[in-house]
């Protein structure tokens, strides 16, 4: 299957760059990761678990995770506001793969 991507002209246009491009950035898959352990979250839940990021970046990545069907804004009309995040049936499908990369990580890590 590798090689049908290393041949392909249009690498672009590949599922390999597809997944990449959903998933890609610093904080896509910490975000996705939390979201399959905790289930519901709250913004300031998730900028606690992930501690350096600011208001604006985290916002703007759950709007693309959004965009991209992954996870579900819930908004609850009340005062003060109350917003929830859950991974969408997509995204719980996405978890598979990403949980293959923690066990590889987990076997293949290197030791000094």
């Amino acid at each position: 299957m590798i090689q049908n991507y290393i041949e392909n002209a249009n690498f672009e246009d590949t599922g390999f760059a597809y997944t990449l491009s959903l998933i890609s950035g610093k904080h896509k898959m910490v975000i996705l990761y939390c979201l399959m352990e905790f289930e519901t979250v709250r913004f300031n839940e998730l900028k606690r678990y992930l501690k350096t990021i600011s208001d604006k970046t985290l916002s703007t990545n759950l709007k693309k995770l959004e965009a991209d069907k992954l996870i579900i804004r819930t908004e609850y009309p009340q005062i003060p506001p109350k917003v929830e995040y859950t991974l969408s049936e997509r995204g719980k499908t996405l978890m598979t793969v990403l949980d293959q990369l923690c066990a590889w990580g987990e076997e293949n890590r290197l030791t000094e």
